[in-house]
């Protein structure tokens, strides 16, 4: 029998964990010679390489001596942690990654206290000990403080420490010892982990810890074998979660070698396995031999803490780019995205053409959206709203916590604003070296929605902010608004640069000249906090008077280009993005000027 060792490559997100992922794939002979290997060559969506962020977990596999090595490249994005809750049941310990120079971040708190939860030894590997601000023994010292916090039993606490660089494939053991290959973290796994052990003989159980889809076979279930073993095309017993019996027959089943799936007439318990065969297996079902029930116990997703609605386009020009427009069109592609995407809850709106999306944070809805954008759809998107909990007739609202460096010039600034918005500042630490403040915060997620830009205005650019959410607090109370109303466009038609340069003074512009408009579309950010009605397609009156200075050159502004997270963080309640496969625009949710105004009285 195969010794089989399954591990996860735990971390914040850009400490490396793909890249540690490529260094134990490229030095265990996975890529042959003539093959090129990839960066982060685990990052396999077209998002995931654009933004650089591991969005999906993912499953590779490599061999070490007699050893096969389950390894899990997980998200580091605190929006996508379900996808982290769930493999921690499948591993049988975590690679936590921690910067050399920047420490624990928020999301290493949260990954790790996953880890603690489920009993497991973690290896912390102190990555990027090349940098010039490098602190390792430092980091080891606050990362041993952060087991301590998560209260870690003391099996726990003696966790062996690795030293590397992932981008070159190096590991230590200490800082002093020479390296050139990642060879000392996997003797370390293999010393810290025993095999799973099992036996063939034991009654199949197996509990499914993600899903997958393939076009072809359909819905993919993936999970560990604790027990037993499991046939290509046989038939078994799932056991729902709750608690409802079915019986299929596995169709299709596949195991990790590399980064490819190889289909496999038989695997044998610690391995991790993808089975086709069931159209509506789900997170957290076990299967058994046909007959047997022996669940295990359901596996508990952390709930959405954010909501939007998405609706149907109405605006002038929907259908002049997407090819997906209706209300069953969207259904459509929602209800597909539930089959993988777990953390996602999908209800019907009353009386609109729409659907209340509810996700882990901004970053998780958008990625979607933007996947459905590049796809061909076209509909419009509402601002994200907090989901409130009752405890003990009580309002809660989720926190999260916010860390942020910042030029000591703007800390003022950054503190006032952020007081503002209801946040509890924490810890405030001087870096005499740069000139630079570290800030921790504890604040409402309602009130860092719309926060970004302004920080990023208010720190000139230079400051660096990171959140992940923390934990469900009382109710905090009303919290300001966004301080500039908008100019919204009263006309049909075309932008026109004389008019445009008129309205330069009334505020910041979001677009350019030739710009197609509609009545109701947002065209810029107004100076003062109320809306203001605008003409951009008014053009110069043309005269046969000609005199010094009256055709001077219009010389415009750069305008504000707003991305689609930027977009979702600017709107209020009273209006929309829309978005389509070639631009993403703001309007009114009311286009109508005089409706509008009738609205509000």
């Amino acid at each position: 029998m195969e010794k089989i060792i399954n591990i996860a490559v735990v971390a914040h997100v850009d400490a490396g964990k793909s890249t540690l992922v490529d260094a134990l794939l490229e030095q265990n002979g996975v890529f042959s010679e003539h093959e090129v290997m990839q960066e982060r060559v685990m990052d396999s969506n077209d998002l995931e390489k654009e933004r650089g962020i591991t969005i999906y977990s993912k499953n590779c596999a490599i061999r070490y001596k007699d050893y096969k090595i389950n390894i899990v490249d997980t998200p580091g994005h605190a929006d996508f942690s379900s996808e982290v809750e769930r493999i921690m049941k499948t591993v049988d310990t975590v690679i936590l990654l921690v910067d050399a120079s920047e420490g624990p971040m928020p999301q290493t708190r949260f990954v790790l206290s996953k880890a603690l939860e489920q009993n497991l030894k973690p290896i912390l590997f102190i990555n990027k000990i090349d940098k010039k601000d490098a602190r390792p023994l430092e980091v080891v010292d606050m990362t041993f403080n952060l087991f301590m916090e998560l209260n870690a039993t003391d099996e726990q606490l003696d966790f062996p420490i690795v030293y590397g660089i992932a981008k070159d494939g190096i590991a230590k053991l200490d800082m002093t010892s020479e390296s050139n290959s990642i060879e000392p973290l996997l003797e370390i796994i293999l010393k810290q982990v025993e095999p799973f052990k099992g036996s063939e003989n034991d009654s199949l159980q197996l509990q499914i810890s993600n899903l997958d889809y393939d076009e072809y076979i359909g819905r993919l279930g993936v999970g560990r074998i604790n027990k037993g073993k499991i046939k290509n095309g046989e038939y078994v017993t799932l056991i729902k979660n709750d608690g409802k019996e079915e019986s299929f027959r596995i169709s299709k089943l596949f195991v990790n070698e590399g980064i490819k799936r190889v289909e496999k007439d038989i695997a044998y318990f610690g391995d991790i396995v993808t089975i086709a065969g069931c159209a509506d297996i789900s997170i957290g079902d076990t299967i058994c031999e046909k007959g047997v029930i022996n669940p295990l116990p359901p596996i508990h997703i952390e709930k959405p803490t954010l909501a939007m609605n998405f609706l149907v386009n109405s605006s002038p020009f929907a259908g002049k780019s997407g090819k997906f427009l209706t209300t069953r069109h969207i259904k459509d592609r929602l209800l597909k995205e539930l089959q993988t995407n777990v953390g996602l809850v999908v209800e019907e709106l009353d009386g609109t053409d729409g659907f209340k999306v509810s996700g882990r944070g901004e970053l998780h809805l958008s990625i979607l959206l933007e996947n459905m954008r590049r796809e061909g759809y076209e509909l419009s998107v509402s601002k994200p709203e907090v989901l409130f909990e009752e405890r003990d007739g009580k309002k809660y609202e989720p926190f999260e916590k916010v860390i942020i460096n910042v030029p000591s010039d703007y800390s003022g600034t950054v503190i006032n604003d952020l007081q503002e918005r209801k946040a509890l500042l924490e810890v405030i630490t001087n870096n005499d070296e740069n000139s630079y403040v570290h800030l921790e915060f504890l604040a409402p997620t309602r009130g860092l929605i719309g926060y970004r830009s302004s920080f990023i205005t208010n720190t000139k650019g230079e400051g660096v902010m990171v959140r992940s959410f923390y934990d469900y607090k009382p109710y905090v109370g009303a919290i300001a608004r966004r301080k500039n109303g908008v100019l919204v466009s009263m006309e049909n038609g075309k932008a026109l640069g004389y008019s445009l340069w008129n309205l330069e003074d009334r505020g910041t512009l979001i677009i350019e000249p030739a710009t197609e408009v509609y009545v109701g579309m947002i065209i810029g950010i107004h100076n003062r906090d109320n809306d203001l009605d605008v003409n951009p397609c008014k053009n110069k009156n043309l005269t046969n008077t000609r005199a010094s200075g009256s055709d001077e050159a219009i010389n415009l502004t750069k305008p504000k280009k707003f991305t689609l997270e930027e977009a979702l963080e600017f709107i209020e309640d009273d209006e929309l993005v829309e978005v389509t496969p070639t631009d993403i625009r703001l309007r009114k949710k009311i286009l109508d000027p005089k409706d509008r105004f009738r609205g509000n009285r």
